[in-house]
């Protein structure tokens, strides 16, 4: 090992970098380092003691449901936090030895659990309009036929519509899983600021939808419970796993688990079938009948989940059921556990005999959104939808015909929401019952990651991939954990973690040892760390970076336009002092400095068309596009990239103003209007320079980093569509280019992070919303293929240009 130390210390950074060493030997490693690596043998993977002072999260819209932002009593005072693994002798009503070793067992028996009878539920589902239309449809029978009849052709379905809560049950799997979870986890924070106002909600009667966003299998038990730890009513979990064990099955339905048919092998295929549909959508409303909460996962990237929220608002319409109120739940791990979509018993088995000798790694940290109204939201008109337009109308003529101008709109997303059969009109794409739908499910998804905190790991992995990508030392590294978490903080972001910077620093360094490279000497007291470059390290970093994405999603999209236009300029040969197209501005000779001016215009421009290629969540659904480009420019000269220069005039701008009646009063009701609204002839007048501390250009490169593993992963695929033979099934055409973006990654030795199966996904369905790419419905499914209009290279080439431009090099 010191031969190893000797040699580490002649090498050079990039020779370091390439240095392997293995997880079990970086462990024995990092003791001999200095403090900030001092990481003891038998160090708990238990994060710090969290503070007491936090920034206040989880708040209701302000513009689509201002009266349940009203109803917050008592929030502002911050209650702290509560570790559920945590069970001791205060949680129960007896003292002594013997309930010190017992306590869980008392614990969980003392839970209130609300039961869920199911005498006629079966019944009340047969008897709905909707299954009636689906059976006299589907089987020709009519609509008053005997029940038996039925029944016969329910009887897939009768486990779904039978799902109940068992008290028994229920407490013994909330044992299990505090057991099993002490395992997994080193803690399971909730945060207890917006409990009361679930439990007051309770007490009244309302009918709560929890939604989080999917991350893991694991998600659906940890909200179940905490909600059961906390005497509030264990919601029924529309799960989408595909269980292959009847034995599992039966216990799951037992604790209140609707999961999918057994013939079912994804949720696409199971959305088919002519009568889930109806079934589901009658079973959910009887649920809500009977006062039942239940919990919802969404995914960002596929939409799926989103469909039973836009069934619960159909129901609301048609006044069978009065009102729901919806509560995001944001769920933060450390390390995100990696579970599959299938499960079966042996699989199961071998997994809890794992847990056994396996020692926790990470914390999780719960957040609940304030409740509110879906009946307020819908109703209210607060929530516009009517200025929604395909991404191929917004984009395309910059694209092809090099316009200057942008078309000004929000980008429809109708993927979002997967074509039912319940509702004939939702099958149309710009149907405004659909559209809303479709805005509820981005107004949730944006929510739910809102109000979700960063981790350590999430902020230690952002720094090494986005500003230290090439290796960094401790102490360079430490002051930008330091400086990284104020600026969260400042945002009005909560973090997942707390105590001294030496605490947190050596914990996320011991949750991503296995995948950095950690190389000292004795002689030098300050390592050099570096992230692997491998493929599973990378992704699993930039895994835990997406919320620190979603934070810093403003300055991003603001850096990558002006990356975008500086990338212009030197192209172009022009002089920086250039600030429109009317001005002759002075030839350039060498490098070009960053004394350049920017126009307002064309900066906001480049950053309206970057945001119509974001993948959904990332915008605030409530926000029109151009006041989200607005703000993006106006982020940057809050964080100090950006200075504001005025154009001297001869007159007094406001003078000039007054003459030109463009200084006036007015009123507005819009919910697009902003304070940041201007005319264009007034941002003409404004120009931004960049400013010239040295730290600007890392700060900028540092933000532009943020989308790069996005935007390359849109170039490549673009590049594989001159590869793949279409048309093709979708499924088929996606495994395609995953393929391309892993060759390309390999062939590069960087980029890792453009060629998991969510960029793939995620690129994929852009082009399908770009008019790239058409979507065919056949016999054998969704057949994709490249459109006449992009089969020219020149085309392709001009939309490879447009994406790669907000690419810095």
């Amino acid at each position: 090992m010191s031969k190893l130390l000797t040699l580490s210390l002649r090498l050079s950074p990039a020779t370091l970098r390439s240095t392997l060493i293995s997880a079990a030997c970086i462990h024995d490693f990092i003791l001999s380092l200095s403090w900030a690596l001092k990481i003891k043998k038998k160090l708990k993977t238990v994060p710090p003691c969290l503070g007491k002072f936090r920034p206040t999260v989880g708040q209701c819209c302000h513009q689509c449901t201002p009266d349940s932002l009203r109803k917050k009593p008592g929030q502002n005072s911050f209650l702290g936090f509560h570790n559920l693994l945590s069970v001791n002798e205060t949680h129960t009503r007896y003292r002594g030895w013997l309930v010190r070793r017992v306590c869980c067992v008392l614990f969980v028996s003392g839970r209130k659990v609300y039961a869920s009878p199911v005498s006629n539920r079966l019944e009340r589902v047969c008897q709905s309009n909707r299954v009636k239309k689906a059976l006299t449809a589907e089987h020709k029978a009519p609509e008053e036929g005997d029940s038996r009849g039925q029944l016969s052709h329910l009887s897939p379905f009768l486990p779904l519509i039978n799902t109940c809560i068992s008290p028994g049950l229920i407490r013994f799997l909330g044992w299990v899983m505090l057991k099993m979870f002490s395992s997994m986890f080193g803690s399971i924070q909730v945060n207890l600021s917006h409990l009361p106002a679930l439990h007051r909600a309770s007490q009244e009667g309302s009918l709560l939808v929890y939604v989080h966003l999917r991350q893991s299998v694991v998600d659906c038990a940890l909200i179940s419970l905490m909600l059961f730890c906390h005497n509030l009513r264990v919601p029924y979990a529309l799960c989408p796993l595909r269980i292959n064990s009847s034995i599992i099955r039966s216990i799951l339905q037992k604790v209140g688990v609707v999961l999918l048919p057994p013939s079912a092998l994804t949720e696409q295929e199971a959305e088919m079938d002519s009568l889930y549909v109806p079934v589901m959508a009658s079973l959910v409303r009887e649920l809500l009948h009977e006062g039942q909460a239940i919990s919802v996962g969404v995914s960002a990237e596929s939409g799926q989940g989103g469909q039973w929220l836009a069934r619960i608002r159909q129901l609301i319409k048609e006044g069978s059921v009065p009102d729901v109120f919806l509560v995001p739940v944001g769920i933060s791990y450390d390390c995100v556990p990696m579970t599959s979509a299938q499960v079966g018993l042996s699989s199961v088995l071998q997994w809890l005999l794992s847990l056994l000798w396996r020692r926790p790694e990470g914390s999780v940290r719960i957040d609940f959104a304030q409740p509110f109204s879906l009946k307020e939201m819908c109703e209210s008109g607060r929530c516009r939808v009517d200025e929604w337009l395909p991404l191929q109308d917004l984009l395309l003529p910059v694209i092809l015909n090099n316009r200057t101008d942008s078309v000004f709109g929000q980008k429809r997303m109708s993927w979002l929401l997967p074509s039912s059969h319940y509702a004939s009109e939702l099958k149309e794409p710009s149907h405004p019952d659909r559209d809303l739908s479709i805005a509820i499910i981005l107004h949730l998804i944006f929510s739910a990651t809102s109000c979700t905190a960063v981790m350590s790991t999430s902020l230690v992995s952002s720094l090494l991939l986005y500003r230290h990508r090439k290796g960094v030392s401790v102490s360079a590294l430490c002051r930008d954990v330091a400086w990284l978490t104020e600026e969260f903080l400042f945002r009005n972001r909560d973090v997942g973690f707390g105590g001294s910077l030496e605490d947190v620093f050596r914990y996320s360094l011991s949750l991503l040892a296995p995948h950095l490279i950690i190389a000292a000497a004795p002689s030098r007291k300050d390592p050099f760390i570096a992230p692997r470059p491998s493929l599973a390290s990378m992704l699993h970093l930039t895994q835990q970076t997406k919320i620190v994405t979603h934070t810093f999603i403003l300055e991003a999209v603001g850096a990558c336009a002006v990356s975008a236009m500086l990338c212009e300029v030197v192209s172009s040969g022009v002089s920086s002092r250039v600030r429109s197209g009317d001005v002759d501005g002075e030839q350039v000779s060498g490098d070009m400095e960053f004394d350049v001016v920017l126009c307002q215009s064309e900066l906001t421009e480049r950053a309206l068309q970057l945001c119509h290629l974001l993948p959904p969540g990332f915008m605030p659904p409530c926000q029109s596009s151009q006041n989200f480009a607005l703000d993006a420019v106006d982020s940057l000269v809050r964080c100090g990239i950006l200075i504001m220069e005025e154009i001297p005039r001869d007159i007094p701008i406001c003078d000039f103003w007054k003459r030109e009646g463009t200084l006036t009063w007015t009123t507005s009701d819009d919910p697009y209007h902003s304070d940041s609204d201007c005319d264009m002839e007034e941002q003409d007048l404004r120009s931004y320079k960049i400013s010239q501390p040295s730290q600007c250009p890392e700060m900028l490169f540092f933000l532009c980093s943020m989308l790069a593993g996005h935007l390359r992963a849109l170039c490549w695929t673009t590049t594989a569509l001159d590869l793949v033979n279409t048309p093709l099934p979708e499924a088929e055409f996606v495994a395609q280019v995953h393929s391309h973006l892993c060759d390309m990654a390999n062939k590069k030795k960087q980029h890792y992070e453009s060629c998991s199966e969510e960029a793939a996904h995620t690129a994929v369905r852009s082009l399908i919303d770009l008019g790239v790419l058409s979507e065919e419905r056949r016999e054998g499914g969704v057949f994709l293929g490249v459109v006449p209009l992009f089969q020219l290279s020149e085309n392709r080439q001009k939309l490879h240009r447009f994406i790669s431009q907000y690419l810095y090099n």
